[in-house]
């Protein structure tokens, strides 16, 4: 390695020149008007110091800097300083600047922390040089790296030796404020002299701040002294009356120079802290460090800025409840393209990312419902999406009756073509669907390169989701009206109580994927199966099945452990409720017998048929859910084979594909995505209906929001002072609510308190036999939460809208589920 490197030298990288030489040496290739010099290399610092080396003692500053001062730079390297510098003209005026390997960094700026000295000539320069190494190891440099956890060992000091420009004005320019981290405003300093007195902090400069090729604002200040150059160095003196007060940059030229800030930009793709001078109108870069301590750029996640449409959590925003990695919400969108396409208008949005959260886009159901003639079967609606409040006014997407019929039928018929056809297949699909998946995981795992992994993505991984979503969509079409028509016919029949009872058994007919997790952990307790087959069988369910960047119970031996201490004793427990139920089915049902005589076997048949439905339903989204573990494992695998890690989670699918195939380009927008994603995720989880444009950061920030609802339009619907919802499943309770945020406290609900929370899913079922009853500010008749509070029996009330809004842990309330009603008792 060369001892001296010219200072454009594409060879003067952070390891041989530093961070300030490497940044300069970038800064020159590219152009930029930067002042001519050189750089002394690591290897010439090493060199130097290799006869003392292990003399030095970092404790010690002062014997440090007495062995530097002693030992004579070998005459050979001396040689090479001289010869540099006398390219650069006889007797010119330099300034030696330190470069360490650990310095300039967007983490770590190390600004200050070793010495520069300007105005050298001749031969002091070798002098400077040896100063400038042994700055190295002052006290400032060595407490910073303590500080910072940079291990002594690990660095090294290059010099630069540049030009010094006789500059009539300098200053500091950033390219984005550092203050607020405005991106689009340039904030300049500016003295008089050379720029020491600034960036030393002697002098109050003037500032400007440039945006958009203009300046918004100047404020110029008095400004008392100067850095000048003098014969033997330099030295601060007062500045001239007449220039104190006098502005250093006028518009145009704090335009210019917030031009050449932004080339700076560009180059480094990040905003710059940037050192400038001016001579006889001319600038000049002498140094540029990416700013540190700055806040982030961020994305807006928000597609209710896409118009005035009414959007809902409800339903599978309730299987969703968390926010999103861009990777995630690319596999949640293809699986909405393939699993509920018979729900879209084409040319408009069903779904939507806002703040990083699931919503489904309701003014499209309700348009199409509408313009087919159908507003009297809104209610079935309802007992999916959960209820609206009382007069609202849906707002309804600008399209004529006929564009709707015009794009819609032919959409049905074909959507009915493929529910017929992949109806054919899904017995089979079910039956190997597990065995496929754990092949699929196994071959993820044995790819060796990026291009194999996303050759064996797009041959294999999304084919076999596709197929898993086009199953759980032909399950769900089978028997929508069989669903809510059953139900609604039993309870007019029956009433609510005996209706509800005559609907429970379904697990009885063949395990009901919801209750999986929780029968699993039972005879996991009892020592029926193992750890490992419980894994393999049922280690894909849980509360964030569809988040790809969080492990699934089957990857996490913890949450088997904590579930089970959870169950502990309530295993028999969940066989009694099951018993229990099937006790008060089968009396339900001899009642039934004796008001409808011959009327028996043809409901028992329908009723088959109904629970036959809801299995096929939750056994194709417990499938797809497996398929959401293979894409999982192939995003792991993915940030292992490119070695980016959890960055990949930030990625699009698409862009995730590319980098496996060698393509880089989108890797700097990760800081971004991932600085997005956090701030979304440390917000309170938003209202379950949205209306018109919804800001997530300043609805968080108002004392005064609301869970329920929000209406950009203005429209005020007031809270109840009572909680209702749907019977979810009847009986009635009273006893101690435990307000639940999330599945990750299950542990404070005690056996017998009533579990009060916002939404449930699968992920919650291992806790519902510690429950006495189950309300839900989220939910409907059809969500997990009614049909797995039913089978087992527990009164529930879901869909309240404002349950954890006027119910406080520890409270003592009355659930009635009979009635969907929840009272307060004092």
């Amino acid at each position: 390695m060369k001892a001296v490197l010219p200072l454009d030298d594409a060879a003067a990288d952070l390891a041989t020149v530093g961070g300030k030489g490497a940044s300069l040496a970038r800064l020159l290739r590219a152009g930029l008007p930067v002042p001519g010099g050189f750089h002394i290399t690591t290897e010439a610092y090493r060199a130097f110091v290799s006869a003392f080396h292990d003399e030095i003692d970092p404790a010690d500053p002062e014997r440090t800097a007495a062995l530097f001062a002693r030992h004579d730079i070998p005459e050979g390297l001396a040689a090479e300083i001289r010869q540099a510098y006398a390219a650069l003209g006889e007797d010119a005026a330099v300034a030696v600047r330190s470069s360490a390997t650990a310095e300039d960094l967007p983490e770590m700026s190390f600004a200050g922390q070793q010495d520069t000295y300007l105005n050298i000539r001749g031969d002091a320069l070798l002098d400077a040089v040896k100063r400038c190494w042994a700055s190295l190891w002052n006290p400032r440099a060595v407490a910073y790296r303590d500080q910072h956890g940079v291990p002594h060992d690990d660095v090294a000091l290059a010099v630069v030796v540049q030009e010094l420009v006789d500059a009539d004005a300098a200053g500091i320019m950033f390219t984005a404020d550092p203050v607020t981290s405005d991106r689009e405003n340039t904030v300049i300093n500016a003295s008089w002299g050379l720029g020491e007195a600034v960036v030393g902090g002697q002098v109050t400069p003037d500032t400007l701040v440039v945006a958009h090729g203009a300046v918004l604002r100047s404020q110029t200040a008095d400004k008392t002294v100067m850095t000048v150059r003098t014969s033997t160095g330099t030295e601060e003196r007062p500045v001239p009356a007449d220039l104190r007060g006098a502005p250093v940059l006028d518009a145009a030229q704090a335009v210019e120079l917030a031009t050449l800030g932004a080339r700076v930009q560009e180059l480094y793709g990040m905003p710059m802290d940037v050192e400038w001078t001016r001579r006889d109108g001319a600038f000049a870069i002498v140094q540029a460090r990416p700013i540190t301590g700055m806040k982030p750029r961020l994305e807006e996640w928000n597609d209710s800025l896409k118009g005035d449409y009414l959007w809902t959590a409800g339903n599978l925003g309730e299987a969703i409840p968390d926010v999103m990695t861009p990777v995630t919400w690319s596999f949640v969108r293809l699986f909405i393209h393939e699993a509920m396409a018979a729900s879209s208008l084409p040319g408009f949005d069903m779904v939507g990312n806002i703040g990083g959260r699931f919503y489904m886009n309701l003014s499209i159901v309700y348009t199409i419902a509408e313009a087919l003639g159908m507003k009297s079967r809104l209610g079935a609606i309802e007992n999916v999406f959960g209820k609206l409040p009382p007069g609202l006014d849906v707002p309804k997407v600008k399209i004529s009756r006929w564009e709707i019929v015009k794009r819609v039928v032919p959409m049905a018929i074909n959507i009915q073509r493929r529910v017929r056809e992949n109806l054919k297949g899904m017995r089979a699909f079910l039956a190997t669907s597990q065995q496929r998946c754990e092949e699929l995981r196994a071959r993820i795992a044995a790819t060796g390169s990026g291009p194999d992994l996303a050759d064996l993505y797009v041959r294999e991984i999304q084919p076999h989701m596709i197929t898993s979503c086009r199953m759980l969509e032909a399950a769900g079409r089978q028997g929508g009206s069989t669903l809510v028509y059953t139900r609604d016919k039993l309870r007019k029949m029956m009433g609510d109580v005996d209706a509800e009872a005559m609907l429970t058994g379904v697990n009885a007919g063949g395990e009901l994927a919801s209750l999986g997790p929780v029968m699993g952990l039972s005879r996991l307790a009892r020592g029926e199966i193992t750890r490992d087959e419980f894994a393999r069988t049922y280690g894909h369910r849980g509360p964030h099945e569809f988040e790809v960047s969080l492990p699934r119970p089957g990857e996490d031996p913890g949450w088997i452990d904590a579930q089970l201490a959870g169950l502990r004793d309530l295993c028999a427990d969940t066989e009694a409720l099951l018993a229990r139920q099937e006790k008060a089915r089968e009396e339900a049902w001899a009642r039934f017998a004796e008001r409808y005589p011959g009327k028996e076997a043809r409901m028992r048949a329908r009723v088959r048929r109904w629970g036959a439905v809801v299995r096929d339903r939750e056994d194709t989204r417990s499938e797809n859910m497996r398929a959401f573990w293979v894409l999982r494992a192939f995003t792991v695998r993915a940030g292992e084979l490119t070695g980016q890690g959890d960055d990949v989670f930030y990625l699009s699918l698409e862009e995730l594909l590319d980098l496996l195939r060698g393509n880089v380009g989108a890797l700097p927008q990760v800081p971004v995505r991932r600085a997005t994603y956090e701030q979304y995720a440390a917000l309170p989880p938003y209202p379950t209906l949205i209306i018109g444009r919804f800001d997530p950061v300043r609805w968080a920030a108002d004392p005064d929001r609301r869970a329920d609802i929000y209406d950009a339009r203005g429209h005020t619907v007031p809270v109840s002072d009572t909680v209702t919802g749907f019977p979810g499943a009847p009986g009635v309770v009273e006893g101690i609510a435990r307000v639940v945020s999330g599945p990750e406290q299950g542990d404070r609900l005690k056996p017998g308190e009533i579990l009060v929370t916002t939404l449930t899913n699968v992920g919650w079922t291992p806790m519902f036999p510690r429950a006495a009853a189950v309300v839900t500010d989220m939910g409907a008749p059809l969500s997990h939460a009614s049909i797995v509070a039913r089978e087992l029996g527990i009164p529930a009330v879901v869909g309240t809208g404002n349950a954890t809004m006027r119910v406080r842990d520890g409270d003592r309330i009355r659930v009635d589920g009979e009635r969907g009603t929840v009272e307060l008792l004092g």
